[in-house]
């Protein structure tokens, strides 16, 4: 596949996304609409408003979500942006993630302040209009050029289409070309990955002889059917002797049930959350960035599906993942800008027109 499923249509992506989810979260999400429904919240969008600066407001960053990926690409590009006149949106507190600076912070609601910030900032960063602080900002630009994307993770053909406008700022042509297939509207730039960049810093991370691979547990990937990953896990791990390492959402009740039955049969399963690069292990999973992270750390990394539909042997060869039983995944080639210096070079220039 060349591109996207829905390469325009967001409600049909949330669509999908939805019927993928298993019947119990589905039941839970519309019992907490209800809820609230029910008894409505005393202040409906809240979200907490951190500013750089008291003077108006030049950067808006849509920080939808506190994970890893998305710090790597909304929060440290700030590092080399003029702080006072940065101001962060966020559904909680996250002036922690953030480089050092006097920020202020304060409690704000959706709908009045986010269209406010977003139709007076030249440029505002986000991974997408997908997640509702992104959607609510993309409908509040009046130049859909000024919406950025920032690319924070591997693409299946299942993600999210682009913002219509949008200037997306790519880890890859061949991503930029991928995510943008069949669209004349989206403005790509290709800035390289911060997270990747940010696992390749020396010192190197070599496996340890003789020390057992860690599978990359991705059980909460709506992309492929749940049974499919569950058998790719297990016989990895029963057949190589690995360590299963489950994903931090991995918290739901059927997620743990597998845990349970992995460990009660003789799998070992990882709850630390050690960073990979201190793993000292071969790496391994079914299509996550991980194994990305860990070959540009220096560990030997690889990917592993048995009956792999077209579509993941496809990215699999995009991002140059090896398969198990082959040489190791490359290490990514490192841009000669890091990545977030260029996304913020990218930034400086749209508040400079």
């Amino acid at each position: 596949m060349d591109g996207l499923t829905h390469p325009r249509d967001l409600e049909a992506w949330h669509r999908w996304q939805l019927e993928r989810q298993p019947w119990r979260r589905r039941v839970r999400n519309l019992a907490g609409v209800l809820a609230d429904i029910a008894r409505p919240s005393t202040r409906p969008g809240e979200v907490v408003v951190t500013r750089g600066g008291t003077g108006p407001t030049r950067v808006l960053v849509v920080l939808d979500s506190r994970s890893t990926s998305t710090v790597s690409a909304l929060a440290r590009p700030l590092e080399h942006l003029d702080l006072a006149g940065v101001t962060v949106l966020s559904p909680e507190p996250v002036r922690d993630l953030l480089p050092t600076w006097v920020w202020r912070e304060s409690s704000g609601l959706v709908y009045d302040d986010l269209p406010r910030l977003a139709a007076g900032a030249p440029a505002v960063l986000s991974t997408g209009h997908y997640l509702p602080l992104g959607r609510a900002a993309r409908d509040a630009v009046t130049d859909p050029a000024r919406f950025v994307t920032v690319q924070h993770g591997l693409l299946t053909p299942h993600a999210p289409p682009l913002a219509e406008g949008t200037t997306l700022l790519a880890w890859s042509d061949a991503d930029a070309a991928f995510w943008g297939a069949g669209r004349d509207d989206v403005r790509p730039t290709v800035v390289g990955s911060e997270l990747l960049w940010e696992a390749g810093r020396p010192p190197a991370s070599p496996a340890r002889p003789g020390v057992p691979p860690v599978f990359l547990g991705q059980m909460h990937g709506a992309e492929l059917p749940h049974e499919l990953l569950v058998a790719a896990a297990e016989t990895f791990c029963r057949t190589t002797g690995a360590t299963y390492r489950p994903h931090p959402v991995e918290r739901d009740r059927r997620s743990r049930a597998v845990h349970t039955r992995f460990e009660a049969t003789g799998i070992t399963v990882d709850r630390t959350g050690t960073p990979l690069r201190e793993l000292g292990a071969p790496v391994v999973s079914v299509f996550s960035t991980g194994v990305l992270e860990a070959a540009a750390a220096g560990l030997p990394a690889h990917v592993y599906c048995p009956d792999a539909p077209a579509w993941l042997t496809a990215l699999w060869d995009r991002y140059g993942l090896s398969p198990w039983g082959g040489p190791p995944t490359a290490s990514p080639e490192r841009p000669a800008v890091q990545p977030s210096r260029a996304v913020a070079d990218v930034v400086e220039g749209m508040m400079n027109r």
